[in-house]
């Protein structure tokens, strides 16, 4: 969230391939701002491996439902080629997946919260953000309040360090 990252934020498209992991729609969903996605992109890619994955728990399956449901929310098959053992040496499945569904088709932005999963995505130089990036675009368009937002995220479980909290909020201000 350095202030070189906010260039990278507001340039995140709005329509092209956007991939997602399961970490970042799933704290959309249990704090129901899926609608974000929606109105920051046309649709979302979601390899088949990430939506087994979603779709292991309840919390938040009926709106992830409703939006593959919708066709924004598309479940694409990945196969395990070379590249998707390299990868899933260093991560789960569904980050694997994510990363090389990414690669093959040549995504614009992958959605990814894990810090490896993010440097492996970088290492193969795909644009990456998570939910607190789509949640800072929002701040930034009014369409959010960034610190109730960030409080809902931690009461979810999502684990973010006070440090990276203040820097979203600061980025906001800028």
């Amino acid at each position: 969230m350095a202030s070189g990252n906010s260039k990278k934020i507001s340039t995140m498209p709005n329509s092209g391939l956007v991939v997602s992991d399961t970490s970042t729609l799933l704290n959309l969903a249990l704090t129901e701002r899926l609608e974000l996605l929606e109105s920051q992109f046309s649709e979302v890619t979601v390899p088949q491996q990430v939506w087994n994955e979603l779709t292991e728990g309840e919390e938040g399956l009926e709106a992830l439902r409703e939006l593959r449901d919708a066709n924004f929310l598309n479940i694409a098959e990945v196969e395990r080629s070379d590249l998707f053992v390299e990868v899933f040496h260093e991560l789960d499945l569904g980050e694997t997946a994510a990363i090389c569904y990414a690669v093959d088709h040549d995504a614009d932005l992958v959605l990814l919260d894990e810090r490896d999963g993010r440097r492996v995505a970088r290492r193969h130089d795909l644009e990456v953000t998570g939910v607190i990036g789509i949640l800072l675009r929002g701040a930034k368009t009014d369409e959010v309040d960034l610190e109730r937002e960030l409080d809902a995220l931690r009461e979810a479980g999502f684990w973010m360090s006070d440090d990276l909290y203040s820097r979203a909020l600061s980025e906001v201000d800028e």
